[in-house]
């Protein structure tokens, strides 16, 4: 198995707790990429939580991007932009790491 196909198959099971409780990154909905990205816009303020508003972006940007190509998960999406997306979203942490 090569390395990109790793990186992706860890990317979309990783558990992003939405709806009151984890779920595979892979099976979120446009409308759970919608409501994340409200929820981090809406707790976006001064100081620290200024660091918050590029994640909401990428949160709106991921919900775009699903709607723009009818994708009725993430893990429809081309793999490509799902790994990209996961580094803004912080589902990859900055440096490589992952969100436990």
């Amino acid at each position: 198995m090569s390395e990109p196909k790793v990186v992706l198959d860890e990317i979309v099971r990783r558990g992003v707790f939405i709806r009151g409780a984890d779920r595979p990154f892979g099976e979120l909905t446009v409308e759970d990429a919608r409501t994340r990205a409200d929820e981090l816009r809406a707790a976006t303020g001064w100081g620290p939580t200024m660091r918050v508003a590029p994640v909401a972006q990428a949160w709106r940007e991921l919900a775009m991007t699903m709607e723009r190509t009818g994708s009725a998960s993430v893990s429809e999406l081309d793999p490509q932009v799902v790994v990209e997306l996961a580094h803004k979203l912080w589902i990859v942490l900055p440096g490589g790491g992952m969100m436990s």
